[in-house]
């Protein structure tokens, strides 16, 4: 009995070598496989609807393609991973126009200006727009292709140590920005010190005193748990932040039309349902924040036209506007109120 087992055994490894030798000699490709990095915590509604976007990608494919998920910045950080795109490496995080203008394409900078937009519409005018595509265009031939732009991200507001009511209270508070020129000129012009740090690293810097807040959507304010280090937020709305995944135009193009098309259509089907759990999630989030501790302020009309009316100098900055198309402001401003 014993060697029929042993027998039968054997037989069945050998099916199975000349079963892979002959999917191997028939041209069986293996999956392409997309390893998505993002600096969300799981649980947060990018994460939830990159999980989302894992299975829809593999129904689509049949399986042919995957995505692998690595939150919590476990793959590096955003600027990171997008130096290992530009250099073929089949990865993709989501990023936004501060980082696409150090990239090639300067006038893509103003969609993370203060106060650009009024409502999400605004947002989906412009990277509807006949200019949103020419910008992309010219990011592809600097080696970076957007694969979807219709992702909400969240209104943005500020969460500090001390509470903040008007520009003024900002004077001399080191406030944690993304490494770019954009976020930290976006943040200055509200009067605050603007200190680029890796997310990751902002926990410890308020537990430390290196930076006296941060500013980011509730969602991701709760899931960084900075609540525990910082106890007050003011709903500025200075960002209203969509945001876009990214992969290198090399690995794109070495995808056949059929499976960039799988690709692009999974990246939309999942942006439409992270807006869809956003409002749910936020309102989550906020109840969260209250409970640990935080306490909310709503600027009055008058106060926010303050935070507006200083914005407007982040639109005539040498380092920003001078890099820009003359006129760009206009431009989108047309856009946007068409």
């Amino acid at each position: 009995m014993k060697k029929a087992c042993m027998f039968a055994l054997v037989l069945v490894l050998a099916a199975c070598i000349f079963a892979s030798g002959q999917s191997e000699k028939a041209g069986v490709a293996k999956p392409v496989v997309l390893q998505i990095g993002y600096e969300n915590n799981p649980g947060e509604p990018i994460d939830l609807a990159c999980h989302e976007w894992q299975k829809i990608i593999e129904e689509k494919s049949n399986g042919t393609m995957k995505i692998e998920l690595f939150p919590s910045s476990q793959l590096g950080k955003k600027t990171d991973l997008i130096d290992q795109m530009m250099a073929g490496a089949a990865v993709c995080t989501l990023a936004d126009g501060a980082f696409y203008a150090e990239r090639g394409v300067p006038d893509f900078g103003i969609v993370f200006g203060p106060y650009l937009f009024n409502t999400w519409e605004d947002c989906w005018k412009l990277t509807e727009s006949d200019w949103y595509a020419q910008q992309s265009k010219k990011l592809e031939a600097n080696g970076l292709k957007i694969i979807s732009s219709n992702w909400i991200y969240g209104d943005r507001h500020t969460m500090t140590k001390k509470p903040v009511k008007v520009p003024a209270d900002l004077k001399g508070m080191k406030i944690r920005v993304a490494n770019s020129m954009v976020f930290i000129k976006g943040f200055e012009c509200l009067g605050a010190t603007p200190t680029p740090l890796a997310l990751g690293e902002v926990y410890t810097a308020l537990q430390q005193g290196v930076v006296d807040g941060l500013e980011n959507p509730l969602t991701t304010l709760e899931g960084g748990k900075f609540q525990e280090v910082a106890k007050y937020v003011i709903l500025d709305g200075h960002i209203k932040n969509f945001t876009t995944f990214v992969v290198g135009t090399a690995f794109f193009n070495s995808l056949t039309a059929e499976q960039q098309n799988i690709l692009l259509e999974s990246a939309r089907e999942a942006g439409l349902y992270n807006n869809s759990i956003q409002s749910a999630k936020e309102a989550e989030a906020r109840a969260k924040l209250e409970a640990g501790g935080v306490t909310f302020y709503t600027p009055t009309a008058s106060e926010k036209k303050m935070f507006q009316d200083a914005a407007l100098q982040f639109y005539s900055y040498p380092e920003i506007a001078g890099n820009w198309t003359p006129g760009l402001h206009e431009t989108v401003k047309a856009i946007i109120n068409k």
